[in-house]
Parts: C-alpha cells; structure tokens; sequence
C-alpha cells in the first residue's frame, strides 16, 4: 500500500521552505520564535500566530500587529495572514 500524498506534511513543507515561526513573540535580535507552546496552561506566551518563515520576513511591522490582534481576538477561528481590502 503505497503512502497517501498531502495531509499535514505537505501543508507544513519539509526543510527550510516548510519552517514556520510564531510571530506574536519576536525575540530581541529581530528573528522570530519557532511555531507553537510546549504547554498552554504554564506558557507566558500568548496565543500563537503561526507562518512560514518567508511570509513573516515579508511583512511590515504594522502588518504582523494587525494580524496578531485579529488572531488573538479570536483564536478559535481561521485568520487570514494578511488583511486585504475589497475593491469598489
């Protein structure tokens, strides 16, 4: 029976095009934290927003606020990474 193809680790990448980074808790130097909390309950770190490390590298830092809040505000739910506005 052969492997079946997608699911979780084509969706996450593998090597340096799959590394994704929690952008909710940039580190002093600039660089970004690795994705996810070891444990929720004990975790000083708020709820996780969660790209790939070449789209955090892209946005501005009003872009990752802007997401972040909206990712925070309701964390249960899908958040789009960037907000766009619809055209008239």
């Amino acid at each position: 029976m052969a492997k079946p193809r997608g699911g979780l680790t084509s969706w996450f990448g593998k090597g340096k095009k799959g590394n994704w980074v929690d952008i909710a808790s940039p580190k002093k130097n600039g660089k970004f934290q690795p994705c996810g909390r070891s444990s929720a309950s004990k975790s000083k770190r708020g709820y996780p927003k969660c790209v790939p490390l070449a789209t955090a590298k892209q946005m501005t830092p009003a872009q990752i606020k802007s997401a972040v809040s909206r990712k925070r505000a309701n964390p249960k739910s899908k958040v789009s990474t960037f907000k766009r506005k619809k055209k008239k």
